[in-house]
């Protein structure tokens, strides 16, 4: 990142001692090609991120992340804390304090459940998992 904006910074240097110390004219056609040059570039790189991050999954927005659950299934794409999940379930007791952790690296796996199953894409702490549990 530091080379591009001292690069970045090199070009503008340029590109004004040219228009001060040259003709407009010259500096005028010497921005358009540059210009051009970094469009490209940025298509470039926005095409490659494309196909990386499987652009043609749909999902929500972080990045790609697909969360389902088959029929009677519970999916869920991030950290559970203190919850009741599954038939006749109940939270008992106090509720439970949100745990400060750090965020769980996603590297683009989905996060699914079958059939009666239960499936989180972070951790579960504190929590009644499956049916007519408690915590």
């Amino acid at each position: 990142m530091q080379v591009t904006a001292v690069v970045t910074g090199l070009v503008a240097i340029g590109l004004i001692l040219l228009a001060v110390l040259g003709d407009l004219d010259t500096a005028g056609q010497a921005a358009s090609v540059v210009g051009a040059v970094v469009s490209l570039a940025a298509l470039l790189v926005s095409v490659i991120a494309l196909f990386r991050s499987g652009g043609s999954r749909s999902g929500s927005a972080a990045g790609g992340l697909q969360v389902q659950a088959d029929r009677r299934g519970i999916a869920v794409g991030g950290n559970i804390t203190g919850s009741a999940l599954g038939a006749n379930s109940k939270v008992t007791g106090p509720p439970t304090s949100p745990v400060i952790s750090a965020p769980v690296p996603r590297n683009g796996d989905d996060v699914r459940a079958r059939r009666d199953g239960i499936a989180a894409g972070g951790d579960v702490t504190d929590s009644a998992l499956g049916e007519g549990s408690e915590r």
